[in-house]
């Protein structure tokens, strides 16, 4: 999955908003200026989401300052459908794709349904989510799947369930046996290839340096042949745009207008100059990896003669003297490649010291 002008870059504002639909705006805002291709937000209902004792992750408690649970937390999170509808459309005016990550059935019919989306992302934490994955695969166009917390095995079982939805009739009996077989078939895969992009993470707040791995890249890409790309919950913009240079087609990166502001997500979070830094960054390194072919770049053609030799004179030498030559700048006359030819020669004329050799 990338744009024409290569890397797709997502600004994940996440629940980053607060539960304010003007702060939301104002992150819409900041992401199309910092030149992302598109804005992703969380829709979820927290009754359908968490249960009312499940307990908060340690970024979220380190984050929030308090112990308690996730479901207040995240109820106060919420988005309605109005929201929804206005973030879509200020997404449009702002030109910015408007992109969301939905947590349950219903979420992915609010996107799908109610908002036309044609590309669902899907969090790490669904990986294992059989029936919301098949939901996912049954109703939207393209999916960008998030692995993070993730092995080979698990990833394999998803795409399973992906490929069984993309590919099975609508009355067939979805079950792993099901699932492994369209994962093996030729529609199957083909299907995948066509329509999913799998994201490398990390799922820490901030996440240690050391635990990145990016290279896993490399082996999902190989592994799978689909697009892979990658969510970083790094602190600063350095890993991301490594990643771009390790061949990402997508990256996405959390952001806020503040990151001391109140709530789980902004403390591992860029500000928006610096996914201003990230997305520039990012469009550098793409036009810096280029098609691949050796050969000189239209800057190098005039510093060839400059920086290459040539054979001369090693001496003063008279006409019928054997060649004593050197290799020196600038890179005008006979190859150094044609020394051991050249000094089995007779000078054919007079040379002053230094004196282009002749061919």
């Amino acid at each position: 999955m990338r744009t024409e002008g290569g890397t797709f870059v997502i600004a994940e504002a996440g629940v980053n908003h607060n539960g304010s639909l003007d702060m939301a705006r104002r992150l819409v805002d900041a992401a199309a200026e910092a030149g992302a291709d598109a804005v992703k937000f969380q829709t979820f209902r927290a009754d359908r989401l968490v249960t009312r004792d499940a307990p908060k992750a340690a970024y979220q408690e380190r984050a929030t300052g308090d112990g308690g649970g996730q479901y207040e937390m995240i109820r106060a999170l919420e988005l309605s459908e109005a929201d929804h509808d206005a973030l879509a459309a200020h997404c449009g005016s702002r030109g910015i794709a408007f992109l969301s990550t939905p947590f349950d059935s219903g979420s992915l019919r609010l996107l799908v349904g109610r908002l036309g989306m044609r590309t669902i992302k899907v969090s790490s934490g669904d990986v294992t989510n059989a029936p919301f994955l098949l939901d996912v695969a049954r109703h939207s166009r393209d999916v960008i799947l998030s692995t993070g917390m993730s092995t080979l095995s698990d990833v394999e079982a998803a795409l399973g369930v992906l490929a069984f939805g993309f590919t099975a009739a609508a009355d067939a009996a979805p079950g792993r046996a099901a699932f492994e077989r369209a994962y093996a078939s030729a529609a199957g895969r083909e299907a995948l290839a066509g329509r999913v992009c799998l994201l490398h993470c990390t799922t820490e707040y901030p996440a240690p340096i050391d635990e990145v791995n990016l290279l896993a890249m490399d082996t999902m890409a190989s592994a799978f042949g689909l697009d892979v790309g990658y969510s970083d919950h790094t602190e600063g913009i350095h890993v991301p745009v490594a990643a771009v240079a390790l061949g990402a087609s997508v990256i996405e990166k959390h952001f806020t207008l503040d990151r001391s502001a109140p709530g789980p997500d902004h403390r591992a979070s860029l500000e928006p100059a610096q996914l201003a830094a990230m997305v520039a960054a990012i469009r550098e390194v793409e036009r810096a990896l280029g098609d691949g072919v050796k050969r000189p770049s239209p800057s190098e053609w005039k510093n060839r003669e400059v920086a290459r030799k040539s054979l001369v004179a090693a001496r003063a030498l008279k006409a019928g003297e054997r060649l004593e030559v050197a290799c020196k700048r600038p890179g005008t006359g006979l190859s150094p490649f044609e020394y051991w030819s050249a000094v089995e020669r007779v000078a054919g004329r007079d040379y002053g010291p230094d004196e282009a050799i002749d061919g």
